[in-house]
């Protein structure tokens, strides 16, 4: 079995950028910046939906800071121009021609 390969699982200080809402889980996230937390010191890592922000869980339709996918979408679409449906010349079937039987002649 090969050595180190496993990240280091310790405690993480979570903190919801829209709310300031912090809590502690254990994680593999990695962070050069720390913060003091109930009196230990702990990485921190920076989200912008959790429990106490998500409407789900809330049970309100508050807004949140951050730009949806839907946005996202609209924004970097909205100046495409739609597609020209493109002509398909017809050509002209000449009279008095019979086209030839498919089935077979016994």
């Amino acid at each position: 079995m090969k050595k180190n390969t496993h990240l280091d699982y310790k405690q993480v200080l979570f903190v919801d950028s829209s709310t300031g809402y912090k809590f502690v889980c254990g994680s593999t996230y990695q962070s050069d910046k720390t913060e003091v937390f109930e009196g230990q010191e702990y990485p921190v890592c920076y989200v912008s939906v959790s429990s106490s922000s998500h409407p789900f869980f809330t049970g309100s339709k508050r807004l949140v800071d951050a730009e949806g996918r839907v946005d996202k979408f609209l924004k970097r679409y909205s100046n495409v121009k739609p597609a020209q449906p493109v002509q398909v010349a017809e050509e002209p079937v000449a009279k008095g021609k019979k086209k030839p039987s498919l089935k077979k002649k016994k």
